[in-house]
């Protein structure tokens, strides 16, 4: 049995975890072996619904339909799919295993032996709105640059490299150093996840269970099913759904506009028609600029630059939509994405593959016209609240 593999008597019933790294050769074998000698009475897999539907089709990304995902408001959600599924890709490459190969080895081997299978993980993008809604500001300006940085990196791994990572001491490396730097996205990424898959796990039906999991959760899960077997009630339906805003937090996207406005009114009535409309041109100028700036830099089209332009200082007094949705919607509309783009979506991840991806360059106009807002919000704001207490 693997050092990675562990057999727990819990309750009358036989809970077998197989650790894995989701781009190993030596997994998608020891996965298959497994489920084949044990002949469990159900399979757990650490997926969700949609995550097994894009695995089991490949051809998946070739029905996105860009215009939806950012009306749905999921622009960012998919750009961190991307980034971590290309991040896996680029690791596996070198030992030729895909992302995923031995969840998907799982279900084949399950369906082939009619062994029920369950989806144990929580909807990725349940986990990603709440590692996003949970993260300070500068948390989320921390969780950007890591995807970014990962979207960008050219670092490759050999197939040794691979399996030291389910090692013991580098995983415990790796989770001590995630904890350090960005404590709440461990906290929903792998500590909230540990509680679900152990619940999901624990329901599976039968009394023999075969559970494949990443072996960064072995340790987890396993504290978790004891608890549960001890007794302890899990409440796992918490963790699965958006924190909603509490408090302080309901009326926060209006405080900043409210102000905004009251000091521009402030300034017409104290400080006369030219203060006012110092005021108003600083709101424009700083907004307009910051956006087609960062519009530009990630290769827009000279419309979707005009209008990031004229959109950024009125979306940053609306917090119902912002000036990244706006851009977006006109790049794709202007530059169409094609059949090509779609197909070598994953492949593009990378920083030529941005620009060159039609896509992906939406997402980037996404991210940098909205970053460039948020930043003019505050310097401009800050510009008209000096110019108030100087009148």
């Amino acid at each position: 049995m693997s050092q990675l593999q562990r057999v727990l008597s819990l309750g009358g019933r036989t809970i077998t975890l197989i650790g894995t790294a989701h781009v190993s050769a030596e997994s998608v074998a020891e996965v298959e072996n497994a489920i084949r000698e044990l002949k469990p009475d159900s399979v757990a897999i650490e997926l969700d619904e949609k995550r097994a539907d894009s695995i089991r089709n490949k051809d998946k990304y070739r029905e996105l339909d860009i215009v939806k995902v950012l009306r749905r408001g999921e622009g960012f959600l998919l750009l961190a799919n991307l980034v971590l599924a290309s991040f896996q890709r680029r690791m596996g490459q070198n030992v030729g295993v895909n992302p995923g190969d031995e969840m998907l080895a799982a279900m084949r081997v399950a369906d082939e032996l009619n062994i029920p299978t369950v989806m144990a993980d929580r909807a990725i993008q349940i986990t990603l709105k709440r590692a996003w809604a949970k993260n300070s500001f500068w948390g989320k300006c921390k969780l950007l640059a890591t995807l970014l940085s990962s979207a960008f990196s050219k670092e490759d791994m050999s197939a040794q490299d691979i399996e030291n990572i389910k090692e013991k001491n580098e995983m415990d490396s790796m989770m001590n150093e995630l904890s350090e730097y960005m404590p709440v996205v461990k906290e929903v990424l792998i500590d909230e996840r540990n509680t679900y898959l152990a619940d999901k796990i624990w329901n599976s039906p039968g009394n023999k269970v075969v559970a494949v999991l990443g072996a960064g959760h072995l340790d987890g899960v396993v504290e978790n099913l004891e608890k549960i077997a001890g007794g302890q009630t899990v409440d796992i339906a918490s963790i699965d759904e958006v924190p909603p805003k509490k408090g302080f937090a309901k009326f926060a996207g209006w405080i900043i506009p409210i102000l905004i406005v009251g000091l521009i009114i402030s300034g017409f009535i104290y400080g006369g028609t030219q203060l006012g409309t110092k005021m108003i041109k600083s709101w424009i100028l700083w907004n307009g600029a910051c956006a087609a700036g960062l519009t530009l830099l990630a290769a827009g089209h000279p419309i979707t630059i005009l209008v990031a332009f004229i959109s950024a200082p009125i979306t940053s007094l609306c917090p119902f939509i912002g000036c990244g949705f706006v851009t977006a919607i006109v790049q794709a509309f202007v530059c169409k994405p094609k059949v090509k783009d779609m197909e070598t979506l994953q492949d593009d991840v990378n920083f030529v593959g941005f620009y060159k991806n039609r896509i992906l360059r939406i997402l980037l106009i996404f991210i940098l016209s909205s970053l460039g807002s948020s930043v003019a919000t505050f310097i401009s704001g800050a510009d008209i609240i000096g110019m108030a207490a100087g009148a």
